[in-house]
């Protein structure tokens, strides 16, 4: 790798603090680099306003839209907007948690795509009703580097993402996905059906930050009706879509539904609540999958 384009996608999020940490290692890097931030439109002027140092930085630039595009059109557009050879995809709400994140990805051995996985960080007993953090810290032992590279194509998150800028440019982000999820799902299905090998490294970025329980359960209920309305697209990269066609009976299908409707209230209270729980979680995530239509 001889330069680097660091691109944040950022809406109603102040990153001046993850750019500050990047930017550090890369003028240690001593490479050609750029970290640009673009703003979705965010509608929080003072988080705006946070965000304006960035342009006090070398090699740095805060570009803000006035339009909120989606999470697809945004990335595409940064990838358009950097002018060196790969790109570092990092999401504003991370973290950095190694002194050496920026070299680690300089040291990779691939010249296509490395993906270097999150680390769940927070403290157990002060986040124990946080249901975003319980259910990262369930998940994590599925996001090892062993079990993303057993199948490379289906773990690549846009957390933390590293990729040639003319493989960005010839297979963009679908722009269909205007809403919440899946969009780096079918990025790494359209990878594997052209034949680019993906490598999983060890060089996490923390998830430091969690939202409370209601915005999670929003947000998972959006990220589900995105997975429903692109369920075609998707399919042989869910975990819930491939749970769900191995379901042959229609009488528990129609059981589930049923459950669902019933109970997802009750549900949901407890999703949402002080003291959420993971099975009820999983649960409500099949129902309110099912009931789509």
């Amino acid at each position: 790798m001889q330069s680097l384009s660091v691109l944040i996608p950022a809406y109603n999020c102040s990153c001046l603090p993850l750019v500050e940490q990047l930017h550090r290692q890369l003028e240690q890097a001593a490479i050609p680099y750029e970290i640009i931030v673009g703003d979705d439109g965010s509608t929080n002027t003072a988080t705006i306003q946070s965000n304006q140092p960035i342009n006090a930085l070398s090699h740095c630039q805060y570009i803000v839209r006035t339009e909120n595009t989606g999470r697809a059109v945004i990335r595409n557009f940064l990838a358009q907007t950097a002018q060196y050879e790969f790109l570092l995809l990092i999401d504003s709400d991370m973290s950095v948690v190694s002194e050496s994140f920026i070299q680690n990805y300089l040291a990779a051995d691939c010249q296509t795509v490395v993906d270097g996985g999150i680390t769940v960080c927070g403290d157990p007993d002060d986040l124990k009703g946080n249901l975003r953090y319980l259910y990262e810290k369930a998940e994590e032992p599925l996001h090892t580097v062993s079990e993303r590279q057993r199948s490379p194509h289906q773990h690549i998150h846009t957390a933390n993402l590293l990729i040639r800028r003319d493989l960005m440019l010839q297979y963009p982000f679908d722009e269909r996905f205007r809403h919440y999820g899946y969009e780096d799902v079918l990025l790494g299905k359209t990878l594997h059906q052209h034949h680019v090998p993906i490598l999983h490294i060890d060089n996490p970025l923390g998830m430091c930050t969690f939202e409370t329980n209601a915005a999670f359960v929003a947000k998972t209920e959006e990220g589900l009706r995105t997975l429903y309305t692109f369920r075609n697209e998707l399919r042989g990269f869910s975990r819930l879509l491939t749970f769900v066609s191995g379901i042959h009976i229609s009488l528990i299908l129609s059981l589930i539904r049923f459950w669902h409707r019933l109970f997802k209230k009750a549900e949901r209270q407890n999703l949402c609540g002080s003291r959420p729980s993971l099975w009820v979680f999983k649960l409500y995530r099949l129902g309110y999958f099912l009931c789509l239509k």
